[in-house]
């Protein structure tokens, strides 16, 4: 992977990349963190590639300025759970204590995220424990265990040995969408695959999930904005 710069004003990074796959250059901009990727299929000349950046500059550039700005957790800081924003602030003791409107963190502040987010994966592991155990039990399979990740290109994955990987910041999201995504991968134990068959059993185990699925496809990838300090 090579890396070029715009530079017709604040400079750009580009990273291009081969694939063999590809049959045109192509240009994508993450929504997570702003990398700008240029693909181009065997053959074609990075010249031509970048021409074609150029050529897309002002697309690039627009999409850069769109996406929201990262938020540091801090005390002050507002984070989201279940869908809720909380405002951070200093606690006492040594638990992290949620309230209607705030969810407050003991410690040193260079703390914070840290402590705050070890707290959001435990009650993450405990709702989509609680959800897979429902839709599992609707299903009439089990699975083997839960994994809880900080996963950026998807939400959750089942394995063809029964394991259910989840993101953590599911329980950052209503309810609704952490549900939706648990019904997903647990039907995933009957339908290895995303056929009609595959998305009937999603409607048996979970009801209408159109909703919640938009939902996540619009806003998802802006719960990769709070950043805890890792």
């Amino acid at each position: 992977m090579a890396m070029h710069l715009l530079q017709e004003g604040p400079p750009v990074e580009v990273v291009l990349r081969r694939s063999a796959r590809a049959r045109r250059i192509s240009l994508r901009v993450s929504a997570l963190d702003g990398r700008v990727t240029l693909t181009l299929p065997k053959g074609v000349a990075e010249r031509e590639a970048m021409a074609f950046a150029r050529s897309k500059e002002d697309w690039i550039r627009g999409h850069l300025q769109a996406r929201l700005e990262n938020i540091d957790i801090v005390h002050g800081a507002e984070v989201p759970l279940g869908g809720q924003s909380l405002l951070v602030v200093p606690g006492a003791g040594r638990r992290v204590v949620v309230g209607d409107q705030t969810i407050a963190v003991p410690g040193a502040p260079e703390q914070v995220g840290a402590r705050l987010q070890a707290h959001l994966k435990a009650l993450a592991r405990t709702r989509l424990a609680a959800a897979s155990d429902l839709y599992a039990e609707r299903l009439g399979r089990p699975y083997q265990r839960i994994s809880i990740r900080d996963t950026r290109s998807r939400w959750g994955s089942c394995s063809t040995r029964g394991t259910l990987m989840y993101s953590w910041r599911l329980v950052l999201m209503p309810q609704a969408v952490l549900d939706y995504v648990a019904a997903h991968e647990v039907a995933h134990l009957e339908q290895m695959n995303h056929s009609q068959a595959f998305w009937d059993t999603v409607t048996r185990i979970h009801g209408p999930y159109d909703v919640a699925r938009n939902w996540l496809r619009r806003h998802g990838s802006d719960y990769h904005r709070y950043r805890f300090g890792d």
